[in-house]
């Protein structure tokens, strides 16, 4: 009962200042490099003046990284930080620890990271990696099409707006998920407003 009513909350206020919608879910992308550097560097970026346009040109250099095999296959001989022009060991490391755990477990495209994020193992397992949190993985899972909510610092900010007081981050993502319903909006559509509406993308 205390999420639904936060939930209401959360919902007047979406209502307030985004109106009914159409929200509609963003697209992801299918290229797998794109996938992996997007949720290795995204924490903390500008993205749609710094990251985005990244990914959209690694595209372009390395359309043999569609699948993961083929990222992984231009990770053993190329130099990451140069291909995404962003100098950041961390990420980049974080990036070839993903890709690693993908291709282990058999997992090439788009659709199969889709169906592997199904399993709670597997979001366990990547997990594991460092510098991946509970949020980075909803966030692939939008990244390949799935309707999830990621809460970032962005969505925080919006729900204490809202008078949503500070939650865990997996109470919080259901107080959005239960808002969502309330509306009729799809999750990860709703999610991205937010997101767009408070990071003042264009």
């Amino acid at each position: 009962m205390i999420a639904l009513s936060l939930a209401q909350r959360l919902a007047s206020h979406v209502q307030h200042l985004l109106g009914d919608g159409p929200f509609p879910q963003p697209g992801g992308w299918t290229h797998m490099g794109a996938v992996i550097c997007d949720a290795s560097f995204h924490a903390r970026c500008a993205y749609e003046a710094t990251l985005r346009p990244r990914l959209l040109q690694l595209q372009k250099d390395w359309p043999d990284a569609t699948t993961v095999r083929g990222f992984q296959e231009r990770l053993a001989t190329e130099d990451l930080a140069v291909a995404m022009h962003f100098n950041h060991s961390q990420k980049v490391a974080t990036a070839h620890a993903i890709t690693d755990l993908l291709a282990g477990n058999g997992v090439d495209t788009r659709d199969d990271l889709h169906a592997w994020l199904d399993h709670w193992a597997n979001r366990a397992a990547l997990r594991t990696v460092k510098g991946v949190g509970p949020k980075t993985v909803d966030y692939i899972g939008n990244l390949v099409g799935r309707s999830q909510v990621a809460v970032d610092v962005h969505l925080r900010a919006f729900a204490a707006d809202a008078g949503v007081p500070g939650l865990r981050y997996e109470q919080l993502r259901v107080v959005y998920e239960e808002a969502a319903v309330l509306l009729g909006h799809d999750q990860g559509g709703l999610e991205h407003a937010i997101w767009r509406y408070k990071s003042g993308a264009a």
